[in-house]
């Protein structure tokens, strides 16, 4: 089924058969809904296009009181979770309302960019209880903005290895059955080793042996610490958390009982039509790129650098590509929880195929034609800390039973335009950041360490070439 182009921009200019017209100077961004019906299907080209420019318009627009800003009687968790008084000041920088726009963090170096150190954001351990009103680091953890462009790509990779994952253990449940002993499988996903799980022929499961995911073995490619599935489930997120946007899908009626789970005076905030708008258009950036320097010099270090990454030993966490299989992003997608709008609870989902986008020409593919996604990442959880090497391990406040010393390995793609570095953007340089390297990259960093001058200038170089707007 698809969704032509004069039907989508119809249902774009459709206010919701509830609600009047809004006068186009009103001040707010939600002017109109987006109706999920008439974005149903496989989009072409002109459907996607219109529904992307919808999400950029609410992912640059400053929110105001009349779209529903503020959640006075709501905390940032996950779990819809009520205050039990509201706060004094609508905006303060614990737990949010700490922005207008998604555009207030996310704009280095461009729209959908990083944050610098004044965007960092506070966030606690995540799915329920949330209300705290102090920065005390006991209450919450301090952490940067990262950049979405090429969020579709990571999140359609996060879902192909869940699903490899998925199939080992698959195969090793039916041989355990089959045989009639204990079978003990690798898991591995796209060459990337996620430990091993052993299969009892009573259906058992023994997970003592997996590592860097969780044990469901669903690859969560989002956030520091590796614990968002998908965009739309950041979505949702990020709109309560920061903006007190309240979607539908999880705060709404179903799960609350209420239309104004924050107490805000404002009913049905946002509709999973908006939301679908704003996950296409993250899902749609362009990935970052390897820019070529116009300076001699630098292109020569550059060229020694991108040698050296390899001989460093960066490559073990930061994979240079992960091959993919398919373009095909389908919204809602397959893997989220309960809260999170999913496929079969909606006639409505769509498909954005993303080799509809300019971009998607340029990727790189190997020799069975799988495309290469340059992300210079694993999408796997490592201990970044240890006792002589510190500095990454900064955080008090466990998340999602994620250890305090444990964080997705970051993707460098774009990495020369989102400086400060660390997950509280407290590190300045590239080269500060790779010596507070500890744990599972201790091997890498002491490697670097004792390399020549030379050497760690010209790896620098090549890291300065990975950018996300050439």
């Amino acid at each position: 089924m698809r969704a032509p182009a004069a039907a989508l921009a119809l249902a774009l200019a459709a206010p919701a058969a509830a609600e009047p017209v809004a006068e186009p100077w009103a001040e707010r961004v939600l002017l109109e809904r987006v109706d999920p019906a008439a974005v149903a299907g496989r989009l072409d080209a002109a459907a996607l296009a219109a529904l992307r420019a919808t999400g950029e318009r609410l992912f640059v627009g400053r929110f105001t009181e009349a779209d529903g800003v503020g959640r006075p009687f709501a905390t940032q968790a996950i779990v819809p979770t009520a205050r039990r008084r509201a706060p004094e000041n609508a905006f303060f920088r614990s737990a949010g309302l700490d922005a207008n726009a998604c555009s207030g963090c996310h704009n280095q170096p461009a729209t959908g960019g990083a944050g610098d150190f004044v965007a960092n954001v506070f966030v606690s351990e995540g799915f329920e209880s949330a209300d705290f009103d102090s920065l005390d680091p006991q209450f919450s953890n301090e952490r940067g903005t990262n950049h979405l462009f090429g969020a579709g790509l990571i999140e359609l990779l996060a879902r192909e290895m869940t699903a490899e994952l998925h199939a080992v253990r698959r195969a090793a449940l039916a041989e355990a059955r089959a045989g009639g002993a204990p079978v003990t499988a690798a898991l591995a996903a796209k060459g990337v080793g996620f430990g091993a799980v052993t299969a009892h022929p009573d259906g058992m499961l023994d997970l003592g042996a997996v590592e860097g995911v969780d044990d469901d073995l669903v690859i969560r490619p989002f956030s520091q610490k590796g614990v968002m599935t998908s965009l739309r489930q950041f979505t949702v997120n990020a709109l309560n958390h920061h903006h007190g946007i309240q979607a539908d899908e999880r705060f709404g009626p179903r799960w609350t009982g209420t239309r104004d789970h924050d107490g805000d005076g404002v009913d049905d905030e946002i509709g999973a039509g908006e939301i679908s708008a704003l996950v296409a258009w993250q899902a749609g950036l362009a990935p970052p790129a390897v820019e070529t320097p116009a300076d001699a010099a630098w292109r020569a270090a550059a060229r020694r650098g991108d040698a050296l990454f390899d001989g460093l030993g960066c490559q073990a966490c930061h994979r240079r590509a992960l091959p993919l299989d398919s373009l095909e992003f389908a919204d809602p997608g397959p893997l989220d929880m309960a809260g999170t709008l999913r496929a079969g609870e909606t006639p409505h989902g769509a498909v954005y195929d993303l080799a509809l986008m300019a971009w998607a020409e340029r990727l790189p593919r190997d020799a069975d034609g799988r495309i290469l996604v340059p992300l210079f990442g694993d999408l796997k959880r490592h201990v970044i800390a240890d006792r002589q090497v510190a500095t990454l391990g900064n955080e008090l406040l466990a998340q999602r039973f994620v250890e305090r010393n444990v964080f997705m390995t970051a993707e460098l793609w774009g990495v020369a335009e989102t400086a400060p570095y660390g997950h509280r953007n407290d590190l300045t340089t590239l080269d500060a950041v790779i010596r507070a390297h500890g744990g599972a990259a201790r091997a890498a960093r002491d490697a670097y360490v004792a390399a020549a001058e030379t050497d760690r200038r010209a790896l620098i170089a090549f890291l300065r070439t990975l950018v996300i707007a050439p």
